[in-house]
């Protein structure tokens, strides 16, 4: 039999897993939430948060898949008392995967589009034209936005193809390290702009008047949503794992990298953003509207637009391997395909579904379902249904189901590790208190609380 493809290196490991966790919310949500969310005061609630949703969900999908070695859906059903229909947790990773991939190579297209662009003005010069309008005839233009989206899905599906070990590991190696480094020129250069000390004071400052307790439900949302747990990523990612790897080191050490990315992209962006008197603003309107603003302000604006951007696009391609691996190791594994087969099947069906997301802003911009949009409708589902019962499915399996020594002896492994009572307290908050919170954290998304 031919030997499954894995991660071969420690540093390896955590980079993927890194690259899993880091994506386009890193270099504007998490920063934009922290600063308008009471700055240090929020970090601290948010870093609280991870301990009790992110980080438990993360080692138990780890775990598991380390466990069977196989795709999401294969380990929840190896692992099932016979007869019982876990293994539709995975059915549940598989689908988020795919649905969120579709949407989100859209906001990736737009990112490699602004790449092109970025280098080009590097040479001619600024823009002219407004940002906003310049942003909105992109998104606007279906045959653009598909072309870019398309892109994006060829460019990650040939990564994918080249496998775990050569095609996701050996290119998180080499994205992550370059990640860091733009992220700290483009740091240094925007604190050494005149005004840029009211942008770190609005990102670091503690502000406990701003601590609500909706504050904090955010607060649990980031800490759910941005470690990748819940879609079937962890799963697959852990079934790559080596034997030996100590997991909960290898999350924390995950789970810090991913808070320091974050803090980077915070302190690259709003010291520029206040010292040129914009406005702070959440989302694609931060990102292709003010950002462009800033940089046309600045000498050599040009080229510290194509960094960012540039930077911007690594983050987005992390995050993408890893969903893209989900629905290709179903594929691959349980249906029988080579891999570049499946990839290249997964790519079109990709391509298909996304399109209606894509073109929701210009020819079905008039389309909804339930009030929605195509692309609002795939955020709607994923990120308020199909992940928090997910998360909470997975909880009460690794918890309950699967057993406790299971769970330990995985955790320790086999009792290599001294980390018995690491593993009772990941038992305890995966029984009692990550379920609980999840839960808040659905009900607040469909609006009920």
């Amino acid at each position: 039999m031919t030997k499954r493809d894995g991660f071969t290196s420690n540093i390896g490991v955590t980079l993927a897993t890194l690259g899993s966790a880091v994506g386009l919310g890193n270099i504007w949500k998490f920063p934009y939430m922290t600063g308008m969310n009471g700055g240090a005061s929020f970090l601290i609630v948010y870093v609280l948060c991870t301990f009790l949703v992110g980080l438990p969900l993360m080692v138990a999908e780890i775990l598991i898949g380390r466990k069977v070695k196989a795709n999401a859906i294969t380990s929840y059903k190896s692992l099932s008392p016979k007869g019982q229909p876990w293994f539709l947790i995975g059915v549940s990773g598989v689908l988020s995967a795919f649905l969120i991939l579709a949407f989100y190579s859209d906001v990736a297209g737009w990112v490699f589009a602004y790449i092109f662009k970025s280098i080009v003005l590097a040479f001619t010069g600024p823009a002219t034209a407004d940002s906003g309008a310049v942003f909105a005839e992109l998104v606007a233009d279906p045959v653009r936005s598909l072309l870019w989206q398309w892109f994006v899905l060829i460019f990650v599906g040939s990564i994918i193809m080249m496998g775990v070990s050569k095609g996701i590991e050996g290119t998180v190696k080499r994205l992550m390290p370059v990640l860091f480094v733009l992220l700290i020129v483009m740091g240094v250069r925007s604190m050494s702009l005149p005004g840029a000390s009211e942008g770190l004071t609005f990102l670091f400052s503690p502000d406990f008047s701003k601590l609500s307790f909706t504050a904090v439900l955010m607060a649990m949302g980031l800490a759910f949503f941005k470690l990748s747990v819940g879609m079937g990523i962890m799963t697959t990612y852990g079934s790559y794992y080596r034997d030996d790897q100590n997991v909960p080191v290898t999350t924390l050490r995950v789970m810090v990298a991913d808070l320091v990315v974050s803090l980077l992209a915070g302190i690259a962006i709003f010291p520029a953003v206040f010292a040129f008197g914009m406005a702070p603003e959440a989302g694609p309107s931060l990102l292709f509207v003010t950002i462009p603003k800033v940089f046309e302000s600045m000498p050599l604006g040009g080229v510290f637009q194509a960094l960012f951007f540039i930077l911007t696009g690594l983050a987005a391609t992390g995050a993408m391997l890893s969903l893209l691996e989900v629905p290709v190791a179903f594929a691959t594994e349980t249906l029988g395909m080579s891999r570049a087969k499946g990839t290249a099947l997964t790519v079109l069906l990709l391509a298909a579904a996304g399109a209606p997301a894509t073109l929701s802003e210009s020819v079905l911009s008039d389309v909804t379902i339930f009030g929605l949009n195509f692309f609002s409708l795939y955020d709607y589902m994923t990120q308020n249904v199909l992940l928090p019962l997910g998360g909470v499915a997975v909880c009460v399996f690794a918890g309950w189901v699967w057993g406790a020594e299971a769970f330990r002896k995985c955790l320790t492994n086999n009792g290599v590790l001294p980390l018995e009572k690491v593993a009772n307290s990941f038992l305890f908050l995966l029984k009692f208190v990550t379920p609980v919170l999840i839960m808040i954290i659905m009900l607040k998304g469909l609006g009920i609380f």
